[in-house]
């Protein structure tokens, strides 16, 4: 067993890694207006609004996964049988998902900005709360991973802290060609 001294370093360095990174992403909305927030401003169809509403939803589900395994309503190797053509063959998480993407007009900034608030208080609760960081769940098989293993706490919030960062890093170069802010440097 580990020992709690080192198991609560350990949280509070992933805890406080994950609010770090958050941060950055985070001021990346700063100052902008709703319509700037919704604003595709590269090649890609990101924007930051949308940005954040998804790193929202995805550190919401990874949290979800911690405490209760992975979504029965999720089949990831449905996704092989969709014609994108075809949207009768779009199972509703996957539309759910793409929503994430988008603030949409009956969204704010602001709202989306209170609820990744929520999500990371709930994620700090569930974390400091959690009996062991080495708790896990088995992964859904899924077309980039048909015969997946385990994941652990630790490793779900190692790859929070990853995604959260890639998606600070996209959210930066589109606040620059939005108004020239550079909000991570």
């Amino acid at each position: 067993m580990t020992d709690p001294t080192a198991l609560d370093a350990e949280r509070r360095m992933l805890l406080q890694t994950l609010a770090d990174r958050r941060r950055f992403l985070i001021g990346t909305a700063e100052g902008l207006t709703d319509d700037q927030a919704r604003q595709a401003a590269t090649v890609s169809d990101l924007t930051i609004g949308g940005i954040i509403k998804h790193v929202a939803a995805t550190e919401r589900s990874w949290i979800d996964f911690v405490l209760d395994g992975p979504d029965p309503s999720v089949d990831f190797m449905a996704m092989e049988k969709i014609d994108w053509n075809d949207p009768s063959t779009i199972p509703a998480w996957v539309l759910e998902r793409q929503d994430e993407f988008t603030l949409r007009a009956d969204q704010t900034l602001s709202e989306i900005l209170a609820g990744y608030a929520e999500v990371a208080a709930r994620t700090e609760q569930v974390v400091t709360e959690l009996a062991d960081l080495g708790v896990s769940h088995q992964l859904p098989a899924a077309p980039w991973d048909p015969e997946p293993g385990q994941r652990s706490a630790r490793e779900v919030l190692a790859h929070l802290i990853g995604e959260t960062a890639q998606h600070a890093g996209h959210a930066d170069i589109i606040r620059e060609a939005i108004d020239g802010k550079k909000s991570m440097a």
